[in-house]
């Protein structure tokens, strides 16, 4: 009991730590770049801002040169804790928590859907590969390799001429159809589903090499460990040996990397947004450093950092669980 304590304590200190961190730097960095966005915001639109105005702005953007840097950090911190990100000067001065929440959905059910279908299905294959070992399903792994090492964008345009525009059995781009307005209907539902799934098959494709890869390594050492062994000589059968005893330990060493795939999820997959013009996070933050919009640009930083921190959370969860040895290590 009190192993697990300092357990949970020694890694909650370590990731409120790495919280404040990445939230401090997330505000100096801004300001260490050149210009700001009120400047920007102000060559955009030339001689339509009065100083009044610029005032007013550098206000609203806790950029105001007659506050303190450190008033500013404390001030970014209160902002913070009331759930106010900012202001978007390219949408129209719009909330960018709800600038935001409008393109996270898109990433979250492409993505997400794709990363975790991607991870499960890898990680099976892979156990299954390494317990077969020497076996014909072993020409599943280069294979797999192969279409990892493609680029991914080249990946998606083949996708796009192959399934769209020789064959026509999926829309190349967009999250719906034009002129379509979301709603929960299941023409639309249906829609969102037909537009996402070539750039969710790319990214499934495009991954599912590094998960069997590395599960099919993991499990040709342990099917080596003694404990593989013993349960075999025991007489169990080899369903529960493979899943329950080989799969269980060989899958640690993916649920780190899994964790951070589940963290980026949020960031998106830019160049998969940017060559299906899918609206989501990814290609929000693309336009953001288009547009010099630091606020937004701050605002998904923060999202996606604590995002990566959130998925680390549960990945120790998902080892100490699995794998105890880790609670008294850590502890």
């Amino acid at each position: 009991m009190k192993t697990n304590v300092r357990f949970i304590v020694s890694r909650a200190a370590f990731y409120l730590f790495t919280a404040w961190a990445a939230i401090t730097i997330n505000f100096f960095l801004p300001r260490m770049m050149k210009g700001d966005p009120v400047t920007a915001y102000m060559q955009k639109n030339a001689g339509q801002i009065t100083p009044e105005a610029e005032r007013a702005l550098r206000i609203l953007f806790g950029l105001d040169q007659n506050t303190s840097l450190w008033q500013q950090y404390l001030d970014y911190w209160g902002l913070l804790f009331s759930g106010d990100l900012g202001r978007s000067f390219s949408n129209g001065l719009a909330p960018v928590a709800d600038v935001i929440a409008s393109a996270l959905p898109w990433t979250l059910g492409l993505v997400g859907f794709a990363t975790i279908l991607s991870f499960l299905l890898g990680t099976a294959a892979g156990a299954l590969i390494g317990w077969r070992r020497g076996s014909r399903a072993d020409v599943i792994v280069p294979i797999s390799t192969f279409f990892s090492t493609v680029p991914y964008f080249w990946l998606g345009l083949i996708a796009i001429a192959v399934f769209s525009s020789v064959l026509g059995w999926f829309p190349a781009s967009h999250a719906y159809d034009k002129g379509a307005r979301p709603a929960f209907t299941f023409d639309f539902v249906a829609q969102v589903i037909a537009h996402g799934t070539l750039p969710a098959l790319t990214i499934i494709v495009a991954s599912l090499g590094g998960w069997i890869l590395g599960m099919r390594n993991m499990m040709l050492t342990v099917l080596d460990e003694d404990y593989v062994t013993v349960a075999q000589a025991k007489g169990m059968p080899n369903d529960r040996v493979l899943w329950r005893y080989a799969a269980r330990n060989a899958m640690l060493p993916q649920l780190s990397s899994f964790a951070l795939s589940l963290g980026f999820i949020v960031g998106g997959t830019i160049v998969m947004e940017m060559v299906f013009s899918y609206p989501g996070v990814g290609k929000l933050l693309l336009d953001a450093t288009t547009a010099k919009d630091y606020p937004l640009m701050q605002g998904l930083f923060l999202i996606i950092t604590l995002a990566v921190l959130l998925a680390n959370i549960l990945a120790d969860i998902a080892h100490a669980v699995l794998d105890p040895r880790t609670r008294q290590t850590e502890a």
